[in-house]
């Protein structure tokens, strides 16, 4: 399955590639809207849901998004190299793009992804059900146990951090700055696959 995933990922163009992240995004977010129109009276209860407290968003954000890079790290060096193995996506994306534009990728990703998954799907489903559908959606991880169970066990951590804040820019913080340490990692050549 792996090897299929991989003639795939070389089949297609780099631009390919990055037209399909950001077309996904947006289906995310297209997605969020409609859902925020369906579950929410009025869009203001949506908006709600973003607090500007700048010490929050930095310490238990930045600190939990921190924790979650140092354990990777960790992980990646102690681990096999197969155990991070993606079939190669995330190297694509990230390996070839200059830091400014992981920044950008990274943020799109965490603020598409936290206002569904957090904000409409966690804020009325509940913790369990966000993070087996945030699990789900990264299906190119299915089929490899360690790097799903690392996946289930980062939506629950994002989906707690946001339980005890009830604020996504903490976790929207949190979810752009694993994505871009891990995304520069990935560009300077450390061993790793591995991004949300």
């Amino acid at each position: 399955m792996n090897n299929r995933r991989s003639d795939l990922l070389e089949e297609i163009s780099d631009r390919e590639l990055v037209f399909h992240l950001y077309l996904t995004q947006v289906i995310l977010l297209a997605l969020s809207a409609l859902l925020a129109w369906i579950f929410f009276d009025q869009y203001s209860e949506m908006f709600a849901l973003f607090k500007w407290d700048i010490k929050e968003i930095v310490l238990i954000g930045g600190g939990a998004g921190i924790l979650v890079v140092l354990f990777d790290t960790i992980m990646m060096k102690i681990l096999p190299k197969s155990y991070y193995d993606d079939g190669g996506l995330n190297a694509k994306i990230f390996s070839k793009r200059p830091v400014w534009h992981i920044a950008v990728i990274s943020l799109v990703v965490a603020i598409s992804e936290e206002i569904l998954f957090r904000g409409i799907i966690q804020t009325h489903f509940g913790l369990i059900i966000s993070s087996a559908v945030f699990a789900l959606i990264h299906f190119r991880y299915l089929f490899h146990w360690y790097l799903f169970l690392n996946i289930v066990a980062l939506s629950f951590f994002i989906g707690y951090i946001y339980v005890i804040t009830e604020n996504l820019f903490v976790t929207i913080f949190m979810h752009f700055l694993i994505d871009f340490i891990l995304g520069v990692i990935i560009k300077y050549g450390k061993n790793t696959n591995n991004s949300v």
